[in-house]
C-alpha cells in the first residue's frame, strides 16, 4: 500500500544526520518505498535551504542525491487555505499542502515537532508513520 506524506524538514535533517534512525527509515521509504512524498515549490525551497546550511556540514552531493530522489517520486500539490492556527509561520505551508492533498487522498504530515501543528490523527511522528506502514503491510 502506498501512503502520501509531507515530510517536515526536521525529519529530513534527522534522516541525513543518521540514516539508520527512525526518520532515516521514513526518508528511505519516501525515496524508495511505500511513501509518496508530497511537495510544492515552497517546501522544496525550504528543504534545499535548510539541508545546505553550513552548521549541518552535509556534503553537497549527498543533499543533491537525497533531494533528487524525493523529487523523482513526489507528487506536487497546491496549498489549501487553512483556518487552523499554526504557531510558526514557516510551518504553515506544510500543513496547508497536507490539507489540500487530503481533499483527494489520505495523506499524512510526518514531523518531529507535533506541538507545531494542530492535534490530528494525520499529523504523526516518524515512529507513528512507520507503524502505519507496518500495519498496511500486514
Amino acid at each position: 500500500m502506498k501512503y502520501y506524506a509531507i515530510l517536515d524538514t526536521n525529519v529530513l535533517v534527522s534522516a541525513m544526520l543518521k540514516t539508520s534512525s527512525i526518520p532515516g527509515i521514513v526518508a528511505s521509504e519516501a525515496m524508495y518505498g511505500d511513501i509518496i512524498p508530497v511537495l510544492n515549490n515552497e517546501i522544496l525551497a525550504e528543504y534545499e535551504s535548510v539541508l545546505r546550511r553550513p552548521k549541518f556540514m552535509f556534503e553537497e552531493r549527498a543533499v543533491r542525491i537525497f533531494l533528487n530522489e524525493l523529487k523523482r517520486r513526489a507528487v506536487y500539490s497546491d496549498a489549501a487555505v487553512i483556518e487552523d492556527s499554526i504557531p510558526d509561520a514557516k510551518d504553515v505551508v506544510f500543513y496547508a499542502v497536507l490539507m489540500e492533498k487530503r481533499k483527494e487522498e489520505e495523506a499524512y504530515l510526518v514531523t518531529g515537532n507535533l506541538k507545531h501543528f494542530p492535534v490530528r490523527t494525520y499529523v504523526v511522528t516518524p515512529r507513528e508513520m512507520l507503524d502505519i506502514l507496518r500495519e498496511g503491510r500486514e
